[in-house]
């Protein structure tokens, strides 16, 4: 019976890892296959946008669609549910970017985390929250909102081994979740 009770915890531990692991695959894909709502939410946003992209991204079982581009400095991302529904805002920054005491949070949490760590790029991250028009208009105006996230890509190297997690932390600087990247080449079609 103990042994049962031994398997069964090794078998609930190895589908919380794998349920942490970050597997996307992107495919381009043209305008006219995107959901019908996201094209009148996102339209204003891309008028004087670059590099408009459209893609179909698969994480696991989960599905959505992805439009990328520029518009002036900064990179989106900006993804849909199959359904069309927003689902998060995200464009690139770079650490000057983040408020002082958040940033030091992330280095802190990183530094007591692993034993080397190298942040390869960091996503400002506005989650819908069932107000898409709101959620573009914060994202857009590049607002420092209570609810905003920051989402790292960190190569990392425990017991000697190196390992490639992409790490969330909320406005302040707290750890909220890490997923292993099985494909390092995080940017493979970012903004191409």
């Amino acid at each position: 019976m103990m042994k049962f009770k031994f398997l069964g915890c090794i078998f609930l531990l190895t589908l919380a890892a794998q349920a942490q692991l970050k597997q996307e695959q992107e495919f381009r894909v043209d305008r006219e296959q995107l959901p019908n709502e996201v094209l009148p939410l996102l339209e204003p946003y891309l008028m004087g946008a670059k590099r408009i992209r459209y893609y179909q991204e698969i994480d696991g079982d989960k599905a959505s669609f992805e439009v990328k581009f520029k518009k002036g400095r900064l990179l989106y991302s900006v993804e849909f549910a199959e359904t069309g529904n927003l689902q998060d805002v995200e464009f690139i920054i770079k650490p000057k970017d983040i408020p002082e005491d958040s940033f030091n949070r992330i280095l802190a949490y990183l530094s007591t985390t692993y034993e080397y760590h190298r942040i390869k790029k960091i996503q400002q991250q506005y989650l819908n929250r069932d107000n898409p028009k709101e959620t573009l208009y914060e994202a857009f105006q590049n607002l420092l909102m209570p609810h905003l996230n920051y989402e790292c890509i960190v190569a990392t190297k425990e017991n000697g081994n190196y390992t490639t997690y992409e790490i969330t932390f909320d406005a302040s600087g707290t750890f909220m979740a890490a997923r292993k990247v099985v494909n390092p080449n995080y940017d493979h079609v970012l903004y191409n």
